[in-house]
């Protein structure tokens, strides 16, 4: 049966657009559901701000009434302009194991950004960096932690087999946590302290106290990110919208912040208890008492994630990353942890990295980003190509 595509044009095609990948999955033991309210925001053009400075397009494939798969298309328009790029970006590819399908959800998302002038489609990859990227290329059989995605092996044969190639390649460290953190590993904590004078770590007990420094670490994060891989500077709104997704899972006690002599946000590392088996249990779903088997899996974990940190450029390389490990270490022992996860770091992060190995992590996960460079596309072609897209989309 012929295969079609589709842009989404209502909420009904949205609703099949959402909630596709929980079929594909069915059968998948490490599949983790989304927050269905987070995905609802995420793909509403009216909620979600990263919207306003770029084009989307979001397609559905068809076989008869049958939904087989979907994916979302970017311009991004704000990044390609401060890195000087013409890039499309993709994610959110879902299928079952059919190549036809596949290739012709990603051929119409090449047409559409040829149209745009765009010279290179990457992906998977969404409006931000912190937002779920790359696939899974090693490290099948091990836990999905939030925030990621997770595939199946033939994803990555069918992108091959398309012409897709490695973009760069993000790692997932495994790190033991240990009965007591390693003496030289301390020493090198209080020599930082002692080397950085006027810096005070600031550790919390209650969410409520965090909230006078979400903007404060937001702001580090653009300073310190603005030459990442992906990377957007975070909007005040966006910073606002980020904390409110997370606050209420946060644990507070695994937030560290560090303060220079002028109460100056220089250093922070967030951590939180891995919810992904009471997500699983929710469905994906909040209410009536998702919550709550969400909050209990963040009490029974023994995995903590690893989920945002940064250095301020001018703070870097004077130790404060120890500072903030050993913090960690601690509060981690306090609650049973056995282990963290890294979650995503770029294999060329060296800095990072090491400091993964100095605690005795292991790689355990590799996720790969992948490029596909797009021909020029002529402008008698793209005013015929524009024009049928034009009588495909939503009225």
């Amino acid at each position: 049966m012929e295969i079609v595509i589709k842009p989404v044009c209502s909420r009904s095609d949205l609703r099949k657009f959402i909630h596709l990948p929980a079929k594909i999955h069915k059968d998948h033991l490490n599949w983790i559901p989304p927050l269905y309210s987070d995905e609802w925001d995420f793909f509403n053009a009216r909620k979600n701000k990263a919207y306003g400075y770029s084009d989307v397009i979001l397609l559905l494939a068809f076989r008869g009434k049958k939904e087989v798969g979907r994916v979302m298309g970017i311009v991004h328009k704000e990044y390609n302009e401060l890195h000087h790029q013409k890039y499309a970006r993709f994610n959110y590819l879902e299928s079952w194991d059919d190549r036809e399908v596949i290739e012709k959800l990603l051929h119409y998302v090449e047409e559409w950004a040829r149209t745009r002038g765009m010279e290179k489609l990457v992906g998977p990859l969404a409006f931000s960096d912190k937002d779920p990227q790359g696939y899974l290329i090693e490290g099948f059989n091990e836990p999905i932690a939030i925030a990621t995605h997770c595939n199946y092996p033939y994803i990555i044969d069918h992108l091959e087999a398309l012409g897709f190639e490695k973009d760069i390649d993000l790692v997932v460290y495994k790190i033991q946590i240990p009965d007591q953190t390693p003496e030289l590993y301390t020493k090198v904590a209080q020599r930082a302290l002692r080397n950085n004078p006027g810096i005070e770590i600031l550790e919390f007990t209650k969410r409520k106290n965090l909230k006078p420094w979400i903007r404060p670490i937001f702001t580090l994060i653009n300073d310190t990110f603005k030459d990442i891989y992906g990377f957007i500077p975070f909007t005040l709104e966006e910073m606002d919208d980020f904390a409110n997704r997370y606050l209420l899972i946060m644990d507070p006690r695994l937030i560290k912040i560090i303060l220079n002599e002028r109460k100056e946000t220089v250093a922070f590392v967030i951590g939180m208890p891995d919810i992904s088996k009471g997500i699983k249990k929710s469905k994906g779903y909040l209410i009536p008492i998702g919550i709550l088997h969400i909050l209990l899996a963040g009490r029974r974990t023994r995995q903590l994630n690893l989920l945002l940190g940064a250095v301020h450029p001018d703070y870097q390389n004077r130790g404060l990353d120890t500072i903030l490990g050993s913090a960690m270490l601690d509060s981690a022992r306090e609650q049973k942890m056995e282990y963290i996860d890294s979650h995503l770091e770029m294999e060329t992060n060296t800095k990072v990295r090491a400091e993964m190995e100095y605690m005795g992590g292991k790689v355990y996960k590799t996720y790969r980003v992948f490029g596909k460079a797009l021909m020029e596309m002529p402008k008698k072609e793209v005013s015929e190509v524009s024009r049928k897209m034009a009588e495909a989309e939503c009225v």
